[in-house]
């Protein structure tokens, strides 16, 4: 007799057949235009690079900022592209849901599936090849830690891979809630490119900026959770250690009341009308 899985973990078994069925058409279709494809690679690799670049060159001028060394900064940058990475390849096409989904009328095909609205959306718009931001990252962990004379403990990588996975839902909570306001809008507010700008403070240490824009990137647009936090105790630098080790339950917090916000819309949402 086949033994019967629990409900949940059929649940789980058939999100992920799903996953697995949109990803391997997602490749097929790349693979029909694979130099665009390795092109966007590069393209990704190559913005990276600038940025690394730009720490770099202030670097070269000043041997610390407010008490940073380039290692550490380049440290808390590296760690910002792993979660960052995650963001770009799942959430970053979020905006997508004002303008495409509900003002083109998209979303009318997304309800008629008996499959989550929200999963349905993510792995539509998903972008895989931009995970390689977490390939750069990782490697600018390990060479700026070399630098630093970081010497690894056992609890270093999973406590990094936690951290990494409560960042990455603080960049799923703020995008989803971003875009669930198209639901009441019905068009594009334009905060996505400001928001986005802003979530590129938090690959940079907290200290450098004034105590207003350190409580927005802490409390109100998390981004300092992204980086900066959860970086300082990967490389063993335990004053922040209280903010953390929050990385997974601001992470958490904010998702849960983003997909709250997003299912409120969902039951708002009536169709273009057409």
């Amino acid at each position: 007799m086949a033994m019967k899985l629990p409900s949940s973990s059929k649940t789980a078994a058939r999100y992920l057949t799903i996953f697995i069925h949109y990803l391997a058409q997602y490749i097929k279709t790349k693979m029909a235009y694979r130099w665009d494809f390795f092109i966007h690679i590069f393209t990704e690799f190559l913005q990276q690079s600038v940025s690394l670049i730009f720490i770099l060159i202030i670097f070269s001028k000043v041997p610390a900022i407010q008490g940073w060394t380039r290692d550490q900064v380049l440290f808390i940058y590296g760690f910002f592209l792993v979660p960052f990475g995650i963001y770009s390849g799942f959430f970053n096409h979020l905006f997508d849901v004002p303008e495409k989904y509900v003002l083109q009328g998209e979303f009318d095909r997304i309800l008629v599936r008996p499959i989550n609205a929200w999963y349905q959306v993510v792995v539509e718009t998903m972008r895989p090849e931009l995970l390689v931001s977490m390939i750069v990252g990782i490697i600018i962990m390990i060479h700026s830690g070399s630098r630093m004379g970081l010497v690894p403990v056992w609890w270093d990588i999973p406590l990094a891979a936690v951290l990494v996975a409560g960042a990455a839902l603080v960049y799923a909570g703020v995008y989803t809630f971003l875009a669930s306001l198209g639901f009441w809008t019905e068009g594009n507010l334009g905060l996505m490119p400001m928001v986005y700008n802003l979530s590129q403070y938090g690959r940079y240490p907290m200290t450098i900026y004034r105590g207003p824009v350190r409580f927005l990137l802490t409390w109100i647009l998390p981004f300092a959770f992204v980086g900066f936090y959860p970086a300082t105790i990967v490389m063993h630098r335990y004053e922040y250690m209280g903010y953390a080790l929050l990385t997974p339950v601001v992470g958490i917090v904010s998702f849960v009341i983003a997909y709250l916000f997003w299912e409120a819309g969902v039951k708002r949402y009536r169709g273009t009308g057409s």
